[in-house]
């Protein structure tokens, strides 16, 4: 009897251990999430812009190399050709690349304005058109797409110059103005000598500007420059990343050159 009560506690035992064990769908694995993956894609390749659409499936990324096409519309699964400078609309922000692929011609149109994915409901800032034509006809392809912000502006920069002069920190009341730009949210932050600063950065192939700024509004000491920084950082127009510097250019040649720390 007390043999046999025993064998009995030990099963009871058992069975409780097995209930501990975690589910097949408890535990993790270590696999890159699919955000990660596009990320080390458009950074192996030099992807600046991607779009997609529905009603078929399709996507487009362009980069400094090739434009390539892909959908699941049969005898448009694939397409590619060698990157080319698009032609400039003059009165709107579009941009239309003609790429010559094998047997045809691809037309891809950039708009800049809202558009919404029809089964995502994601938004993006700009509208795709594709015009695809082989043996004169012509399939169209309509959908959404972004700019994939440099991955280099992701940082810590102190400035180091403006118009060509050294700046130190009898310029600026408080600090020796900075900025920590985070490219993946698009925005900005950081002092401009005396008060602190922060918006968002618009940001296109070659292009960026620093938008919506706000700033507090402290009393600094008349040894404070940052009125000349913020009217150069809010006319800023284009920028050159090189030997850890960002440099900052507007129409009118005035420069600002920031110094990476991070």
């Amino acid at each position: 009897m007390a043999k046999g009560f025993g064998i009995l506690i030990i099963a009871l035992l058992c069975a409780s251990c097995k209930t501990n064990l975690p589910t097949p769908k408890a535990i993790e694995t270590n696999e890159p999430s699919f955000a990660y993956k596009q990320q080390m894609e458009n950074l192996e390749k030099g992807i600046y812009f991607r779009g997609s659409g529905n009603e078929p499936r399709w996507s487009l990324k362009i980069s400094e190399k090739n434009i390539e096409f892909t959908s699941l519309k049969s005898g448009y699964e694939s397409l590619s050709g060698h990157h080319t400078e698009p032609l400039l609309a003059m009165d709107a922000n579009v941009k239309m690349y003609r790429v010559p692929i094998t047997d045809g011609t691809m037309i891809v149109q950039i708009m800049q304005q809202e558009c919404i994915n029809t089964m995502s409901g994601d938004k993006s800032s700009y509208s795709v058109r594709i015009e695809i034509v082989k043996d004169n006809k012509s399939e169209f392809f309509n959908g959404c797409g972004n700019y994939i912000t440099d991955f280099r502006l992701h940082d810590i920069w102190v400035l180091e110059k403006i118009n060509g002069e050294n700046v130190t920190s009898a310029n600026y009341a408080k600090e020796i103005p900075n900025l920590e730009i985070n490219s993946t949210t698009n925005t900005f932050m950081g002092s401009a000598g005396c008060n602190r600063v922060g918006g968002d950065i618009f940001f296109e192939r070659g292009l960026l500007r620093f938008i919506n700024i706000n700033s507090t509004e402290m009393v600094c000491a008349d040894n404070n420059n940052e009125a000349v920084l913020l009217k150069t950082l809010q006319s800023t127009a284009k920028y050159k990343v090189e030997n850890l510097r960002l440099i900052l250019t507007n129409s009118l040649g005035n420069e600002l050159i920031f110094k990476k720390v991070d």
